[in-house]
């Protein structure tokens, strides 16, 4: 049986090769496997910056996600953004995903300010998208734009 649960330091290994992994299957990106590292443990150490969910069977990390926010002067809440969403191949297509998104609505509820949930998904990325709009997402007529400092590129 799959449980939910906040992710721990002892999940850290866990999170940095499910990163790792996630930007090559989606974007054909190799990470430098320290950087990522070093940005699990801040974001595990400092809560303000958001959280981890790891979905586990049998003590074993199946998936995992991460939680940042957003504030909305328009809307008087956060909006929590839904990011580094991993599900190991071989666990794919058994609603993981979905009983990670659960908690994740479930936590927000609980908070009581949180106005929306977003997340990012790539283009070419149908099956995500799929899954998405089957748990209620919709897409937004927003387009992204990035610019990086040159040292952070």
């Amino acid at each position: 049986m799959v449980s939910i649960r906040p992710a721990r330091d002892t999940d850290r290994d866990s999170l940095v090769a499910f990163n790792c992994a996630m930007a090559l299957e989606t974007e054909g990106k190799t990470l430098n496997s320290d950087v990522v590292a070093a940005g699990v443990s801040t974001l595990l150490q400092r809560p303000e910056l958001g959280f981890y969910l790891i979905a586990e069977e049998g003590g074993e990390a199946l998936a995992s996600l991460m939680v940042t926010s957003e504030w909305s002067d328009w809307r008087n809440g956060l909006y929590w953004w839904v990011q580094s969403v991993y599900v190991r191949p071989e666990h794919r297509r058994r609603g993981i995903y979905r009983q990670l998104y659960q908690a994740v609505q479930q936590l927000a509820s609980e908070q009581g300010d949180v106005c929306g949930f977003r997340l990012y998904v790539e283009k070419d990325n149908v099956r995500a998208q799929q899954t998405y709009r089957a748990l209620g997402m919709s897409e937004t007529v927003y387009q992204m734009y990035e610019q990086c400092p040159p040292a952070r590129k």
